[in-house]
Order: structure tokens, then sequence, then C-alpha cells
């Protein structure tokens, strides 16, 4: 996933420790472990740049739904019955799914924090976390709530052999005021971590926003100093050229989720005006109670359908793009600078795909196979910081029937209030 998109054959890759050590026709030494890939695809870890991971317990139970109603009237009333045990629940079943669908590394911004960091640590994945700050105006609130972000922050930051890292993660300019948002804003700058927020996901949002502040999201932030390269905004689907210009100016990434964007009728993002102004934008699924599914395979096929249908042209997101988009510019988003492409130097994250099934034959272009034909249930071994944690599609970190056992009771439990 270098720029020039070079697909190489009959390579072979050498993994020391957590790092890649050398790519070549010819590599010297001999393994501890060696994977015989041939016949398959190599390719780095997918990234997904914004889900809300222990949602998978709400999968399905508020379908067909506008964003506002669906967050006020069922996700929202939910999630007041979520405690430590139900959420590590859901988080461990996320990381399942990831794992299985090719995901090595995610950002992920909830509540009960610790027990994601716990599904992570254990997973083995690669994970940016962020605890949601929602405190709409109160002053106690609001220290309350940057308290719990900040704690994240000194105790996990790094944590897990480097594999998990922190961020501050307000949830958006309608839940949270002004004042709360500077504070973020210079909490992050003093301990050098990124942001992450909702921004202009829907109409709705918008709307919401100029009520409370007198302007759309991107401009709001703008005046109040907030953006900068370290803010990772999920969504941005309602805004116009002029605040494209400016999260261009101000660096901002961009986490595009095509399909709960569909799912929810928020809208279609304008990606082909971001990737115009060289926005770095990166792919995300957002949770899996808006999408239903967390297989980036599956979003990278819905981001280049969506921009080929806004646009009516079918050159808008080429799917060398795409693929950039769910790999490298995923680690950009993310502020990690050693993931995301397969290189010498660069964290072992590396993802296996079988092409063997009818979908993926025959096999005349391993890049768009991977973003127009391949699903997540094609990726066969899984290598993250150097270790195998999916060999053959057999997870070798988590004890799958259990996951499963126990995020369905605590879905029972929550929704039997």
């Amino acid at each position: 996933m270098q720029a020039t998109g070079r697909v190489l054959r009959g390579y072979s890759i050498l993994v020391e420790g957590d790092r890649i050590r050398a790519i070549g026709r010819t590599i010297r030494g001999r393994g501890n472990e060696v994977i015989d890939a041939r016949g398959k695809i190599v390719m780095p870890g997918l990234v997904n740049a914004h889900t809300h991971l222990p949602m998978t317990l709400l999968r399905g139970v508020a379908d067909d739904m506008d964003l506002m109603p669906w967050l006020q009237e069922k996700i929202w009333p939910l999630e007041r019955r979520l405690n430590p045990k139900r959420v590590r629940a859901g988080a461990m079943l996320g990381c399942l799914e990831m794992i299985r669908s090719g995901t090595t590394c995610f950002a992920d911004m909830y509540f009960f924090m610790d027990e994601v960091v716990r599904a992570v640590s254990e997973s083995g994945l690669r994970a940016a976390l962020s605890y949601g700050i929602i405190e709409k105006g109160s002053r106690v609130l609001r220290a309350a709530e940057i308290r719990k972000g900040l704690s994240l922050v000194r105790k996990y930051h790094g944590a897990a052999e480097g594999r998990i890292t922190a961020m501050l993660g307000p949830h958006s300019t309608y839940t949270c005021s002004e004042e709360c948002l500077r504070r973020v804003k210079e909490v992050a700058a003093e301990h050098g971590v990124g942001i992450h927020i909702h921004l202009a996901e829907n109409e709705g949002d918008v709307c919401e926003t100029k009520r409370l502040t007198g302007e759309t999201p991107v401009r709001f932030l703008r005046r109040i100093g907030f953006l900068g390269p370290e803010v990772l905004a999920a969504h941005c689907v309602m805004v116009d050229d002029e605040e494209i210009d400016i999260m261009r100016a101000s660096q901002v990434k961009v986490a595009h989720c095509p399909t709960s964007n569909m799912k929810l009728a928020s809208g279609m993002a304008p990606l082909s005006g971001y990737l115009r102004r060289r926005i770095t934008v990166a792919l995300g699924t957002d949770g899996a109670a808006s999408n239903n599914s967390l297989d980036m395979f599956w979003e990278m096929k819905a981001c280049a359908l969506m921009a080929k249908v806004r646009e009516m042209d079918p050159k808008a997101a080429a799917a060398p793009q795409v693929l950039m988009m769910a790999t490298l510019n995923g680690a950009r988003a993310l502020g990690l600078n050693d993931v995301g492409t397969l290189e010498p130097g660069k964290k072992a994250d590396i993802v296996i795909v079988d092409p063997g099934a009818p979908h993926m034959r025959p096999l005349h272009n391993p890049v768009s196979h991977l973003v127009y034909a391949a699903k997540g249930s094609d990726v066969d071994t899984v290598i993250v910081n150097g270790r195998v944690i999916m060999r053959e599609r057999k997870v070798l970190t988590m004890d799958e029937e259990k996951v499963i056992r126990e995020a369905e009771k605590a879905s029972d439990e929550i929704l039997g209030g």
C-alpha cells in the first residue's frame, strides 16, 4: 500500500519480533515459523477508523429509523442499561468479528472503556480508544466527563505492548458545549493525544448545532479553535465547499462511514471533494447497531459505489484509492506512523486473504477483487504486532463459543430490562 500501489508477486516477508524486517524475492536465513501463502493475497491489516464496539449487543434492534429518533428513542434508553460486564461482552464480540474479517486496528468511542481495553488486550488487536464525553452544557457533568476521558489517557495510552493508544472523545457539537470542547482541545494538547468526534453527521445534527451555537458544526469548531491535524472527525456528511476548505486548511482527518450513513439516510458525504483537496479520508463502519456489520470489505465496496453514484462518475473512488483509505489512511487518521503498509521497519500487522472461493475467481486484479469482490469470510490468517492471532480461520486468542454465548446473554439482559 505504498503510493505506487504496486502488486508484488512471488515475494516473501520476514517478520522479527513485532516488525517487518525484510521483503524480497529471496529471504536469507530460516524462520522459527513459516506461513505458506502461495496463491493467496497478503495485505496490510484493515483499519476501522470509527466504531462503537460494544454496540454489537444492539445489532438489529433499531433498524430503519432516522438518526435522531434512532438515538433518542432506541439507542440511548437501551445504553442506560449498560454495565461493565455487558460492555465487555459486546467488546469481545466486536473484536472477534473484526479479527475474522481482517481488521487489525480500530478507533473506538464508548463508555466503560476499561472493559474495551481488556477486550483489545486479550484479543491481540490494535486500537485507538476514547471515552465518549457528553455533558450538554452542565458544568458539573463537564468536569466529571472530561475527568473520565483523561483517566483513560493516563491509564492506557501505550498499553498492551503499545497496541493501545488513547484519544479524547467529545461526542459531537450538539452534545458538548463550547466550554467543554475548548477544554478538551486544551487537555489533548497537554497530553499529546488525538481527538475523536462526530461531525456534521446529518441534517438534524447541523440544525441542532445551529440552534445551540448559531453556526454550522464546522464553522463553529473553526471559531473556537478546535480543528487541527489531531482531530478525527467521523461522518462529515453535511458540509459545503467552504467547510471542506476549512477542514483542509486545519488538516482534519475524516472517518467516512458510508454504510451507516446510507442505512440511517443521513446522506452521502462529499468524498470526491475531500479527495480532490487531499484531505486524509479513512473508512469506518460505525457501530453494529447502525451498520449491522463490522466487515471492512463490505465498507470498501459501499464506499466506492456511493461515491460513483453521488458524482455520477464511475471513476470516482477507484479501487486503489479505497484500499488506501482502509489501510494507510486509516493509520494516518489514528496518528499511527508505523502501520498501514507492508514495508521493512513497519509493525507486522498483516492479513492473508484466500482468493479460492468462486466469487474471487478468476483472479485478474487483486486490488479490484479486494474492494469489489472479497468478503470478510475470505480472510485466512491475521497477524498483529508480529503475533498470529488467527490461522486458517481459527482465532487463537479467544474462545469463540464463549464470546458469542456471553454476548447473547448480555444482549438479552439489556433488551429485557
